[in-house]
């Protein structure tokens, strides 16, 4: 047996450039060229033909290529200081009465678009569909508590990425799948979405690429539209 032979170490591990790209790494150069293109470091026509070519890309050095030339892509990004999510509502403290509902019964129902969340929201979904997207909604309230009940039917809930979301329930003969989501934004929303799944499903996820501001701006927004209305008189 020959041990010198086997003793040699292999150098068979793969350079990062050589790694196939995953799709988070295509959207991290697309978010970065899109800011370029915000701050006047593209043209459009080079912006689109870059987006061309990340999403044909299929190897980490391929995309770095697109991103050379631009200073976001040098910058080291500073890791994100977690916080814990604010504790689940006693209760009482969010009344049980909801703002809103949502039902589907032999049909279908959606809320998207900009609307406002308000603190208490339920959906039923009969041998029907329901589609709840928060995406775009105006979040008067930091926290947030949806009601979902499935029974032969059918509910997706839809959240912007940089918020919290926590689940509890179960399904029967059903699914009932909430995947939890932790914000680093200390005064993000928290959307907690309870209920059951009864020969039927319940699905709440984070909607990539959608981001809610923060709860300062909103208010500061809400102040303008005031003053602004009040000017107008």
């Amino acid at each position: 047996m020959d041990l010198q032979k086997h003793a040699q170490p292999q150098d068979s591990a793969p350079r990062v450039s050589e790694l196939r790209a995953s799709d988070a790494d295509r959207d991290r150069v697309a978010d970065i060229l899109r800011e370029a293109l915000a701050e006047g470091r593209l043209t459009a026509d080079e912006h689109a033909e870059r987006v061309e070519g990340v999403l044909h890309a299929k190897t980490v050095g391929e995309l770095e290529v697109f991103i050379r030339d631009l200073p976001a892509a040098h910058q080291q990004p500073a890791p994100p200081a977690y916080t814990p999510v604010p504790p689940r509502p006693a209760p009482g403290a969010i009344p049980a009465e909801a703002d809103a509902n949502v039902v589907a019964v032999f049909s279908s129902a959606v809320r998207r678009g900009r609307w406002r969340a308000g603190r208490r929201l339920h959906a039923y979904s009969i041998f029907g569909s329901v589609e709840i997207d928060l995406s775009e909604a105006i979040f008067e309230y930091q926290q947030v508590v949806i009601k979902a009940v499935s029974v032969f039917g059918d509910i997706q809930i839809r959240v912007p990425e940089n918020v919290s979301l926590r689940g509890t329930g179960g399904g029967v003969l059903g699914n009932f799948e909430v995947d939890t989501l932790d914000s680093v934004e200390s005064d993000a929303p928290v959307v907690y979405v309870d209920g059951w799944a009864v020969l039927g499903n319940v699905e709440a996820r984070p909607k990539r690429g959608r981001r809610v501001a923060d709860i300062l701006d909103r208010v500061q927004d809400k102040v303008d539209r005031k003053l602004r209305k009040h000017l107008d008189r």
